[in-house]
């Protein structure tokens, strides 16, 4: 196909080497853009508040492990991020499952109890009921817990934003990203048309408009 959409290595190749790495360096940060707002917004969901947002996190870090596979020459990839990835979807997944199953289990209690009791008239649900405390507790340790996870991998690729930004001297402001907390190390907030959103601080001037709020930071 003749006008079949042409890879990110592809078009680097036919540029010089300082357009190379802007290219890269591009693309890149805007990847990072959208997987820090879509763990984030999943981080806001695990709280209890609704959140619309269409990427999935995962999945984008799927991508931009594929897509950093082929930047490996142009130094555009960490090797780590496989790893801590991985290890931190692998413990968000327990934490769900070992919270799925104490729900069901307790929940089978109460139900169990309650049958006993309507077929022996014996309170027997005063004892189902005892269990709800640790229901509340399960429910409380997996949001805890993945709230932690969500943080970290936010942070990470925070980081990974700063590192990148610094380096090929990218405008921060250019490359803001939608967020929902405001609890990360590194960036300034600011609201724009009724969405908050975050820009890495790394000392550079910002490239933004006289009418634009005041950014809030840390």
């Amino acid at each position: 196909m003749a006008n079949a959409i042409k890879d990110s290595v592809e078009v680097a190749l036919e540029l010089d080497e300082k357009e190379v790495y802007s290219h890269i360096a591009h693309e890149s940060a805007e990847d990072i853009m959208r997987i820090i707002s879509s763990i984030d917004a999943e981080r806001a969901g695990n709280k209890g508040e609704v959140i619309y947002y269409e990427d999935d996190w995962d999945d984008l870090i799927r991508q931009r492990i594929q897509k950093g596979k082929r930047h490996t020459a142009f130094d555009f990839y960490n090797p780590m991020l496989l790893d801590i990835w991985e290890k931190k979807v692998h413990e968000a997944r327990r934490i769900k499952k070992i919270a799925g199953i104490a729900w069901g289990v307790i929940g089978a209690i109460i139900v169990l109890t309650g049958i006993a009791t309507a077929i022996t008239g014996v309170p027997w649900i005063v004892l189902g009921l005892a269990y709800v405390p640790l229901m509340l507790y399960a429910r409380s340790y997996r949001r805890e817990k993945l709230d932690l996870i969500y943080y970290e991998l936010s942070q990470f690729f925070i980081d990974e934003m700063r590192e990148l930004l610094e380096k090929h001297g990218l405008d921060p402001y250019r490359y803001r990203f939608k967020i929902f907390n405001y609890d990360y190390f590194g960036i300034l907030t600011k609201k724009i048309g009724g969405q908050r959103y975050a820009v890495i601080s790394t000392g550079q001037p910002l490239n933004t408009s006289p009418s634009n709020d005041e950014m809030e930071g840390d």
